[in-house]
């Protein structure tokens, strides 16, 4: 096959490898246009967020905060202590079938639009990169060129400042973790004094850097799972970025000048494109939608006077002219799936926030008698009461028997009654203290209300027990 130039592989090949499967490192030009100012747009709203949410406080606790060390997981004002299991395990499956459902819509619309790697690559580390070393073509000749102070003097500052960025974007997501206030804090004091936090940021920083600064393309090629998934969760009907190959072919050179299609063959959409690809050769597993190629052919459009959306947002059935479904079967299904478990986590989260009560009778004796004053007998049962609780509120608590006619048997002593709940789990003691002419057979089933701030919101059951009938 006669090579007209390094755009023009073999389709078998990427564009990434040489013949021996050795990297080629690649330089996407620049290219402005309407969607990518959408994207930066996005992208900036993204960062922005990604760096200010932890340090916004909502009723005294960050907006988000996943702390692994002491299972406390906050977010927008709603705390839960001692997460459970089940509730990551519903939270990450919702996240997948959800975005199933958009892929199966909107195509690779995650990776283009809202993946940190092509986010933080696209507007800070690029950026950074073309500002040291120049565009494209300047970048290039300097990687062909030898060592010169020069190019020292730009490598050395374009890591410098790609550290910089590392560090701070591996300092922000720990304080996901840890809390920023207390990430800050322990960055005032030695790293030896806080040996485990030092090592995990110096990890997400080395990750960080050598992914955003150097791996880049690879990552979405060799590293990452999402693309050998999309062709899982998309059909004919998903919405991809893609060449209409009615229009522009065949291309100019290719062909008499008067058979020619829309595609003059230079190769725009290709040195624009982050991972090389040729959106001409269609849906291609290493594509991510960035729409940086739409933008490139719609800028030669216009050069040569030609409409717009040569290369555009389209699908497969449209392409070859049939009517687009925007929502399908597969779709359809996801979105169910994905309510299901989301409404399941909702229930789980709406349960967790009721106190939960567990009573563990008392060690010693599982009853004692004892006379009153008008020598009659007192039963007592001992009770240790354990209450967790999931949330950031502070409440009262009261326990009240159920049934009216043993209300003024059996008398419940506690400081529970008189004590404002503030922690997340407690330990109180409560005794029962009753007429053993309320047990049957030595023990008596009673159920307690439990009061919350006044209403009513759970019933527990509890069996009391004193002497047997012989005794």
């Amino acid at each position: 096959m006669a090579i007209k130039n390094r755009y023009e592989l073999d389709p078998e090949r990427l564009a990434t490898t040489d013949e021996l499967g050795a990297r080629v490192y690649l330089y996407p030009e620049d290219i402005e246009g309407k969607w990518k100012s959408r994207r930066i747009v996005l992208y900036w709203f993204l960062i922005i967020l990604y760096l200010s949410l932890p340090w916004i406080n909502v009723k005294g606790r960050p907006a988000l905060m996943l702390n692994i060390f002491t299972r406390e997981f906050a977010f927008m004002g709603m705390t839960l202590h001692g997460v459970e299991p089940i509730l990551i395990f519903l939270i990450v499956i919702s996240g997948l079938f959800f975005m199933a459902f958009l892929t199966s819509i909107f195509g690779r619309v995650w990776c283009g639009w809202t993946c940190p790697q092509t986010v933080f690559i696209q507007t800070i580390f690029s950026k950074i990169e073309t500002l040291i070393e120049g565009g494209a073509r300047a970048r290039r000749a300097l990687d062909e060129s030898s060592w010169t102070p020069n190019k020292i003097m730009r490598r050395t500052l374009k890591w410098i400042c790609f550290t910089i960025v590392s560090f701070h974007i591996a300092h922000t997501f720990i304080g996901y973790f840890i809390g920023p206030r207390a990430l800050l804090a322990i960055t005032l004091h030695s790293p030896l004094e806080n040996l485990g936090t030092f090592t995990a940021a110096m990890i997400m920083t080395s990750i960080f850097l050598l992914d955003f600064g150097w791996f880049r393309e690879q990552f979405c090629i060799i590293a990452c799972p999402y693309g050998r998934m999309q062709s899982v969760m998309m059909d004919e009907n998903s919405l991809v970025v893609a060449y209409d190959k009615k229009r522009g072919e065949p291309r100019r050179g290719l062909v008499p000048r008067e058979l020619e299609g829309d595609c003059i063959n230079d190769y725009a959409c290709v040195r624009v494109c982050p991972t090389g690809i040729d959106i001409r050769r269609g849906t291609q597993m290493e594509c991510i939608a960035c729409t940086a190629c739409i933008d490139a052919c719609d800028d030669i459009m216009d050069k040569v006077k030609k409409p717009h959306g040569l290369i555009r947002y389209s699908t497969e059935t449209e392409l070859i002219g049939k009517k687009h479904n925007f929502i399908t079967t597969r779709s359809v299904l996801y979105f169910c799936i994905f309510l299901f478990f989301i409404s399941a986590f909702g229930h789980f989260i709406v349960s967790l926030s009721k106190p939960a009560l567990v009573f563990y009778r008392g060690t010693d004796s599982p009853f004692q008698v004892t006379m009153s004053p008008s020598a009659k007998k007192i039963i007592t049962n001992h009770f240790t009461l354990k209450i967790t609780h999931q949330g950031s509120e502070s409440f009262n608590l009261k326990l009240e028997v159920s049934e009216e006619s043993l209300r003024k048997k059996i008398e419940i002593i506690s400081p529970l009654n008189n004590m404002k709940i503030e922690e997340p789990e407690i330990k109180t003691l409560v005794l029962f203290k009753f007429d053993p002419d309320i047990l049957i057979n030595g023990s008596r089933a009673v159920k307690l209300n439990v009061i919350k701030n006044g209403i009513t919101i759970s019933t527990e059951n509890l069996v009391l027990i004193g002497p047997g009938l012989n005794q």
